[in-house]
């Protein structure tokens, strides 16, 4: 499939005056359309576009009057943190028929609409662009009915039209994630975090079915982020005999120190012929071949219900607003397309071909072209099967591996400040590599551990529970080597007989190992094979446009931001709200995005007296004109001198009674709390490909130092030796911030136009 060049910077958005765009929801409901809608709405009346919602999907489009109605800026406030849609779905078979197109054309030209915005999954996609096409011949046959003025046709030639995908499946070929699908994630892997709890105390296995009628995304996200020990999903049908693998997997599990056993089953899995495997079928295998207790649990629609996550929230965001670019600069020539997303950037997808390869995947699955079928899910969607096929596996016993002749010894240790996600990338790679037969070291407390030699071997059972641990069991320390200690890093390196090192943690880390690999000539034992993965809340690190602990401090901030606005509805107030990240303020301006805040003031930008006077009088304004509740949000260091506490004083001092200030200093609070499952599943990813990396430096007698991470084009290795040039040492941040495009957006949805 043909996909438009990724939109890198966040465009202008066109003149919309004396233009008309509807917005509407379709099919399923899916957590994050509130944002989108939202997003859509505020982008297009912000550069003077009418927008007109239409309940109920393509029904209120049938149906008119009432079902069509113009939204202002009010009319999508305070819907960012509702799951569903606002504006109703529904499942229309009357679009299907001609007779219905006519009406909901007649209609839509009654309130002047010839752009479209829809919100849904490949069948109302389909049925977008089924309308487009035929616009022409539609509005030529109402002006021969006389229901429409020739005026009026000439007016409106043609249907202007920007999908966006909302579907918890993730199925949309060429598109990395759809809206529902994160929230969706976090449902299962709560649900399986709180089944583990109860099987590991009884020591009894579950089978937890998910939604997935032809993607297996949900299952096998859920089985990685969840720890599960085996999985199955539509693209990959188990071969003949899997019900004996899977319980030798299991069994040899428990051998292994497991508690608890967890079987995921996407409603759509099928065995090779075909024939549809039940959970309850696992179920009773697992009692006929194992004589346990088995249980199933079907999670159902609570997996689409609930509050969006911090993602579906400003990713949705993201998108609406690039949908309304689309409808607005697209011209009657040009071919329909989706708003999806890659490797953190827009793509503009042909929306033809995108719906076209998305139900091509079922046929691929029917026919055998398993292969195939993956392919088309993604990179990603194959490694991470590669992933859990390998972590899922349990140890190796040491006679398994003692011949080995390249089993080495490998230790792992954290660095910086504590992230959510640490546990989960120590417990991948302790796994993998012991798989691959090595030998792994863990080292306690960071470089103070290190350089005292505070280590110990780590076993398969050890790392059990891990998964969805938050915290750092190995410890970890801000601490850097300094040119004193340097000499008892090398002795304790040379004494454990370490042949590589694994660090996992944040700038303290990489500055540590970076100091390592500059001393390399005058300490021989630092030439091992080194790799640092990214984990730091202040996605701040060089190499990786996201690391590990960033999403999980984004959901806490954005669900304890609901709390505060909550609890100052009632009344006419103001919240200055302060989060962590030092110089980087990535978490102030994504979570101000998700939790939709007036004013977002980060390092970057800094701020000026100037910004605050103007901010003073904006927000007397708003208040004077029925505003009931404000926020803003402040990364810690975006002043030396103009504090939270200074700023909250300020808005106090001016507010002349209208309303009253509070202000919230979130804390560690951001750093602390059960991985997400985007942070879970980095981890492993990060894990995965930082013991490759290991392997084949080791396996060509190499001793190179890498820092690893994800970017646009995927996941990146790079030198350590390059990191200076990288980074803004003063500041602790990358050069370039890929997020910083999304201000325009922040300012955009929250700028009320007047």
């Amino acid at each position: 499939m043909r996909v438009d060049d990724e939109i890198r910077l966040t465009p202008v958005l066109p003149d919309g005056h004396g233009l008309r765009i509807g917005i509407l929801t379709s099919g399923g409901d899916a957590q994050g359309m509130n944002a989108a809608v939202r997003a859509v709405v505020r982008s297009a009346l912000s550069v003077g576009a009418e927008v007109y919602a239409i309940y109920e999907g393509y029904q209120g489009m049938i149906d008119g009057g009432d079902g069509i109605r113009e939204f202002g800026w009010a009319d999508v406030g305070s819907i960012l943190n509702r799951g569903g849609t606002v504006i109703g779905t529904f499942r229309c078979k009357e679009m299907r028929e001609r007779s219905g197109r006519l009406k909901a054309v007649k209609n839509l030209l009654e309130h002047g609409i010839d752009r479209l915005v829809v919100i849904g999954g490949d069948g109302s996609l389909t049925g977008l662009d089924v309308l487009r096409a035929e616009w022409t011949d539609l509005i030529a046959e109402l002006v021969n009915t006389g229901h429409v003025s020739a005026e009026v046709a000439r007016e409106h030639p043609a249907l202007m039209i920007a999908g966006l995908v909302g579907s918890i499946d993730n199925d949309l070929v060429g598109s990395d994630m759809t809206i529902g699908a994160d929230t969706a994630l976090h449902r299962i892997v709560d649900a399986i975090d709180d089944l583990a709890s109860t099987a590991a105390s009884h020591q009894r296995s579950f089978v937890v079915e998910v939604m997935g009628r032809h993607c297996g995304y949900l299952a096998l996200m859920a089985a990685v982020a969840g720890g599960a020990d085996y999985v199955l999903i539509p693209e990959r049908p188990p071969e003949d005999g899997w019900e004996e693998h899977m319980c030798a997997e299991l069994k040899r599990g428990r051998q292994a120190g497991r508690r608890d056993s967890i079987v995921i089953v996407a409603e759509g899995a099928t065995d090779r012929a075909g024939n549809r495997i039940s959970s309850e079928y696992v179920r009773q295998v697992l009692e006929d071949k194992l004589g346990e207790d088995a249980r199933v649990t079907i999670l159902g629609h609570v997996q689409r219900g609930g509050r969006p996550s911090a993602y579906d929230r400003w990713a949705s965001t993201w998108l609406g607003y690039h949908a309304v670019h689309e409808v607005l600069s697209t011209t009657p020539e040009a071919e329909g397309r989706v708003i999806g997303t890659g490797a953190n950037r827009i793509r503009r997808l042909p929306l033809v071909d995108a719906v076209a390869d998305t139900k091509s995947v079922p046929g691929l699955i029917a026919a055998g072209r398993y292969n195939e079928a993956m392919r088309m899910r993604g990179r990603s969607f194959t490694e991470m099967n590669a992933i859990f096929t390998e972590l899922s596996e349990p140890a190796r016993t040491t006679s398994d591996t003692a011949g080995d002749v390249d089993r080495k010894r490998i230790a792992i240790m954290h660095a910086g400040g504590p992230a959510p996600g640490m546990n989960t990338a120590a417990r991948a790679a302790v796994r993998l590599a012991i798989s691959r037969g090595h030998t792994v070291v863990g080292i306690h407390n960071g470089f103070v551990g290190l350089a005292t030699g505070d280590m110990s071997e780590l076993a398969w059972s050890d790392v059990e529970g891990w998964a969805g641990d938050g915290g750092a069991e190995l410890g970890t320390r801000r601490e850097t080597p300094s040119t004193r200690n340097l000499y008892a890093v090398s002795r304790a390196l040379e004494d454990h007989h370490i042949d590589a090192l694994l660090v996992i943690g944040g700038y303290s880390a990489y500055e540590g190992i970076h100091m390592m690999t500059t001393e390399r000539d005058r300490y021989p034992a630092f030439r091992i094979p080194t790799v640092c993965i990214p984990a730091s809340i202040d996605n701040n690190l060089p190499g990786s446009e996201l690391s590990i602990g960033a999403d999980t401090a984004l959901n806490v901030i954005v669900e304890t931001m609901d709390k505060i606005k909550e609890s100052g509805i009632a009344s006419r107030r103001c919240f200055v709200v302060e989060t962590m990240g030092r110089d980087c303020g990535y978490l102030a301006l994504m979570s101000g995005i998700a939790a939709g805040a007036e004013r977002i003031y980060t390092n970057e930008d800094g701020i000026s007296l100037d910004d605050l006077a103007n901010d003073v009088h904006w927000l007397r304004e708003s208040f004077a004109h029925g505003r009931r509740l404000f926020l803003a949000v402040r990364n810690e260091n975006a002043s030396h001198n103009y504090t939270t506490d200074f700023i909250a004083r300020l808005l106090e001092e001016e507010s002349h009674g209208m309303y009253d200030v509070r202000q919230v200093v979130l804390g560690h609070m951001q750093q602390g709390g059960s991985p997400s499952p985007f942070d879970r599943l980095l981890a492993n990813r990060l894990a995965y490909r930082a013991l490759n990396l290991i392997d084949d430096e080791l396996a060509a007698h190499r001793d190179g130092s890498w820092f690893i991470g994800v970017n646009e084009s995927g996941t990146r290795t790079s030198p350590m030796e390059t990191m200076p040039t990288l980074v803004d040492a003063a500041h602790r941040r990358p050069r370039e911030q890929w997020w910083l495009q999304l201000r325009t957006i922040a300012r955009t949805v929250s700028d009320e136009v007047r």
